[in-house]
């Protein structure tokens, strides 16, 4: 323990050490599983793990706490696995490059797994600990949650028994969060036949980079860069103005990620080179202006290549350029119930190429009601299905409907207030939780979900505020306590 060893409170920030030595991408947990289950059998804890990897492990009640009902303590032990185009990582080999910055932990050039890495990490250290006063503890440990939730899909009824659920999964200290979010994903698969190319286009390399990305739930309201949309709009106009022939355009990563990074192969004749040039620098100096504020390290790059072999029609070109423009992105609507929530949006998320002459677009869309989720999915599906793309959508996941008079929030606000004087706020949130796929099958379960401060989750830029762990384990011991 090197890093971490002057942190408080230490155990917990020993398992979180550990755990980013742990490769755990998404649908690719099997190691971070098979730590848990030897850390549970060192402790001698009971547990049990279902067909697809969640792991339920048991801690008996402590001597003063024999007839309290049961808890449930849930995080997911899969993590969103991004990295800046020039940093060499493994995520299924490769451990995590913690360090220490001022008051935040943050990794070397990829997402640090805080989310929800710090979750499982706290759950480790409740089950290690033999001084806790609490009642019998069922902690939950799902599987893929990043990218289908599908260890929530999946869970089977009566894997556990209390009515009591603690989620470990938000990222605001100081906020008590009693709803999220549905969501769905939208998928539009263009086939396209390439065209030859000449030897007398000269070919550039296109790059847009240094953008923030973030969250497409927690970080949609905050009018972040889009690299995607960025390169489309440099796209058309270029097309539009110079004729520019298009070889490829990729962007983006994961769906739930605002795309941080895209890059076009785009060819043009050499007669047009310098007004090429003149064309991309005030292109570059333009955006820049537009989006100082909240991308200041927005990169725009322009360089030479071999010729590629191949090219796009120019009518396909046009259909899928004015696709990608008219596909909304962002905040689509407000909620009018609880104030500064997004009710709906939806995020313009990757596009990629594949060898089979196949574009792949991914989008996703969430919302707090369920027909404005599924509004929204037809708007996007329409703009790429009215351009001749195969439409395909995820099964979704539902909300979690805020409970204003759950016994959990009472507890929790009454604990939170008592330890640091003042009241948390009660919100719920735009990012999708498993909370909502919980409650399907457990109906009469009382939820609440908090935990400390992560800053730029799902991209590189994913920072964890050192001094809001210790508030949110001593809320959380509370919590247990009078529970």
């Amino acid at each position: 323990m090197a890093i971490f060893k002057s942190l408080e409170p230490s155990s917990l920030w020993q398992y979180f050490e550990a755990i980013t030595k742990i490769p755990r991408p998404s649908q690719h947990e099997d190691k971070m599983i098979a730590y848990l289950i030897d850390f549970a059998t060192q402790h001698r804890l009971k547990f049990k793990k279902d067909e697809v990897g969640n792991l339920l492990i048991y801690k008996p009640a402590s001597k003063s706490r024999k007839k309290s009902s049961a808890i449930v303590l849930q995080s997911h032990v899969d993590m969103v696995c991004e990295k800046n185009s020039d940093v060499l990582h493994d995520f299924l080999n490769d451990p995590i490059r913690p360090y220490i910055e001022g008051e935040w932990v943050k990794a070397k050039g990829t997402t640090l797994g805080a989310d929800d890495g710090i979750g499982v990490a706290t759950m480790m250290s409740i089950l290690s600990d033999t001084t806790l006063e609490h009642g019998l503890l069922e902690c939950l440990f799902t599987v893929d949650e990043e990218t289908g939730l599908t260890g929530a899909f999946e869970l089977p009824a009566k894997f556990f028994s209390g009515n009591t659920l603690i989620n470990l999964d938000s990222e605001d200290e100081g906020i008590l969060f009693i709803g999220c979010a549905g969501g769905i994903d939208t998928l539009a698969i263009f086939k396209y036949a390439p065209q030859q190319v000449f030897d007398h286009y000269n070919a550039y390399l296109v790059s847009v980079t240094g953008l923030k990305g973030g969250h497409s739930g927690d970080n949609i309201h905050q009018g972040l860069g889009n690299a995607i949309k960025i390169m489309v709009e440099f796209l058309i106009e270029a097309t539009r103005k110079l004729g520019i022939e298009l070889h490829r355009l990729e962007g983006g990563n994961l769906k739930n990620a605002i795309p941080r990074e895209a890059f076009a192969t785009v060819l043009i004749s050499p007669s047009q080179v310098d007004e090429f040039r003149k064309f991309c620098d005030t292109f570059r100096d333009n955006i820049q202006k537009n989006i100082a504020k909240t991308d200041p390290a927005f990169n725009f790059m322009v360089d030479a290549i071999p010729t590629p072999e191949t090219r796009l029609r120019k009518d396909f070109q046009l259909r899928l350029l004015e696709a990608l423009t008219q596909c909304p992105h962002g905040v689509i609507s407000w909620s009018r119930n609880i104030e500064g929530l997004v009710e709906t949006s939806t995020n313009l998320a990757s596009i990629r190429f594949s060898d089979n002459n196949e574009i792949l677009v991914t989008t996703s869309q969430r919302s707090s009601v369920e027909i404005a989720k599924k509004n929204i999915a037809h708007q996007v599906a329409s703009v790429f299905s009215d351009a001749g793309a195969e439409i395909k959508h995820s099964n979704g996941y539902p909300g979690w409907t805020p409970n204003l008079n759950s016994r959990i929030l009472r507890v929790s606000s009454e604990a939170y207030t008592d330890l640091f004087g003042g009241p948390p706020q009660v919100k719920a949130i735009h990012a999708g939780l498993e909370c909502g796929l919980f409650v399907e099958k457990y109906l009469n379960l009382d939820m609440i979900s908090f935990g400390p401060t992560i800053y730029g989750v799902h991209s590189p830029d994913e920072r964890l505020h050192i001094p809001s762990v210790k508030k949110f384990w001593d809320l959380l011991v509370e919590i247990l306590k009078r529970i």
